[in-house]
């Protein structure tokens, strides 16, 4: 199974890409809809990983494919655009993935 990346900038489509994830940079909504459903139809990818700034571009729609389709994961992750807060933001990924507050 592969990961795969919908992103809003080639900055982090190439450090993906260095680290084995493969995906498309897209900017506009009709965009990002056509490259989340090329990428659900696949039977192949497990994780699709997608940019904050399309997230929040998308979110009724990407959030509607989380709660009705069993595969693949769909992942926000920050980008260069990010906050420079790492810590706190990685802290509020583990507290949504587990359910607790940490530190």
């Amino acid at each position: 199974m592969k990961c795969w990346l919908i992103s809003d900038n080639v900055d982090t489509q190439m450090g993906m890409r260095l680290a084995g994830v493969e995906g498309v940079v897209v900017h506009k909504y009709d965009e990002v809809i056509e490259a989340l459903d090329k990428a659900t139809a696949r039977d192949d990818i497990a994780v699709i990983f997608v940019t904050k700034i399309l997230t929040d571009l998308c979110r009724q729609e990407i959030a509607e494919r989380k709660l009705t389709l069993r595969r693949p994961l769909i992942v926000e992750i920050p980008d260069r655009h990010g906050d420079s807060h790492i810590s706190e933001t990685l802290s509020r990924y583990v507290s949504d993935a587990i359910g607790m507050k940490i530190g």
